[in-house]
């Protein structure tokens, strides 16, 4: 049997503070689609080759220099874009700059999967986005969940750690940490520092 070869993907996680405490931005995948139906997920998608040619500024230094450990800078800068391009077009909401963007890992989908994706995981404070919340309709039950109900919701296991990792950084948690890597070996999940 063939394995499919990941495709490049990006996603971006939005978050908010509030009195209760942090809110993610999170969609339903809709029951049609062949990968996560009825999932929630962050919004994003594959890089497209536009991306390569959008520019929206650059990443802070150490941002960068996560991303560097395994994509060269113009690829890594058009995940970015794709990051951002994804967002406008599922929530309705826009970011100018990748200068707004951390990074947070990588991960890719096992080789048992027909449909894989190397997908990098991007985060910002929804303060410094533009919109109204809404976008294209490909994401249903758009809106800011307070973290632990996000938690509760039906999400792949990489979507859980995502936001855990999430919770561990708006809780000051590992200011000077390194991005991470999560992908399968013998169909064994390892999760290692980029």
């Amino acid at each position: 049997m063939s394995v499919a070869r990941p495709r490049d993907a990006a996603s971006l996680v939005l978050w908010r503070r509030t009195s209760n405490g942090p809110e993610i931005l999170m969609g339903r995948r809709s029951a049609r689609h062949k990968f996560l139906p009825d999932m929630f997920v962050f919004p994003g998608g594959r890089l497209d080759p536009e991306d390569f040619a959008r520019k929206s500024g650059d990443f802070r230094p150490e941002v960068a220099e996560r991303l560097s450990r395994h994509v060269a800078s113009r690829k890594a800068r058009a995940l970015g874009q794709a990051a951002l391009r994804e967002t406008e077009e599922e929530a309705g909401l826009r970011i100018a700059d990748l200068g707004e963007l951390d990074y947070i890992a990588r991960a890719i989908t096992p080789s048992r999967s027909p449909i894989r994706f190397h997908g990098r995981f991007f985060f910002a404070d929804a303060g410094m986005a533009k919109g109204h919340l809404g976008g294209s309709g490909e994401l249903l039950d758009l809106a800011f969940r307070p973290l632990d109900a996000s938690l509760a919701l039906p999400i792949a296991d990489i979507t859980e750690f995502i936001l855990g990792e999430i919770g561990r950084i708006l809780s000051g948690i590992g200011a000077d940490r390194k991005a991470l890597f999560w992908h399968y070996r013998n169909s064994r999940r390892i999760i290692s520092h980029d």
